[in-house]
């Protein structure tokens, strides 16, 4: 039986911070369609799916090859959705419709530093699970334990028991590098959190974890982007 699998780039309008965040062109082609080029040239999808809200974003979409055959629902494009219920959402429209499938891939839209072979390795390590995630993480670049609050010109660190360690003796410190969450169809229904003692992480350089939230993280991503690839 032919094992299909399904990647689903949750893609709203309405970015506050950088507008039409999903659709600006990056290096000289709109964000999302990058990341559908992408995972086309993957092979490792059967379906690539956008769920939008914006007519814009789906026209872009398609003509970079994926599906867009709905307009995601107004209850689930709210500034406070998280990406499970559109995933779950996705999910019921294909399974209403008889498709089948095994494992899905939630891909950000704005991904330029996302490379195939992390897909294929999450890929690799979430075949072998029962049930949880899979997705890239990079390690902290600084001793996240050191951190401290500097506010009303006082300083107070967090975590004091370790003010005194040496930062080689402090435990790795991991964090999400937002770019794709791997899981089985199963426990993408079933609502599981990402971070659960059943997930696993394909670790990436610290320079390919760069957030882009505001106009100056867009520029530096594509100046990275240029020095990098």
């Amino acid at each position: 039986m032919k094992e299909n699998i399904v990647a689903i780039i949750p893609a709203r309008g309405g970015s506050k911070r950088i507008k039409g965040k999903n659709y600006k062109k990056f290096k000289g082609e709109p964000a999302i369609s990058s990341t559908i080029k992408k995972l086309k040239k993957s092979k490792i999808f059967n379906k690539i799916l956008v769920s939008s809200d914006d007519p814009k974003i789906i026209k872009i979409s398609r003509k970079a090859g994926a599906e867009t055959p709905f307009k995601r629902p107004k209850n689930l494009s709210g500034d406070y959705i998280t990406e499970i219920p559109v995933i779950k959402h996705c999910i019921k429209f294909l399974n209403d419709r008889n498709y089948k499938f095994n494992f899905v891939c939630c891909v950000y839209p704005v991904n330029p530093f996302l490379k195939v072979s992390d897909l294929k390795k999450g890929l690799l390590k979430v075949k072998r699970k029962k049930e949880g995630h899979v997705f890239a993480a990079t390690k902290y670049q600084f001793p996240f334990f050191r951190s401290f609050i500097f506010s009303k010109k006082k300083l107070k660190m967090i975590f004091e028991k370790y003010y005194k360690k040496r930062s080689q003796d402090l435990k790795q410190i991991f964090c999400d590098a937002g770019q794709f969450y791997w899981a089985s169809k199963k426990t993408w229904i079933n609502g599981s959190k990402v971070f659960s003692k059943n997930s696993d992480i394909i670790i990436i350089p610290q320079w390919r974890h760069h957030d882009i939230d505001t106009p100056d993280d867009w520029k530096k991503a594509e100046q990275i982007i240029g020095i990098n690839l």
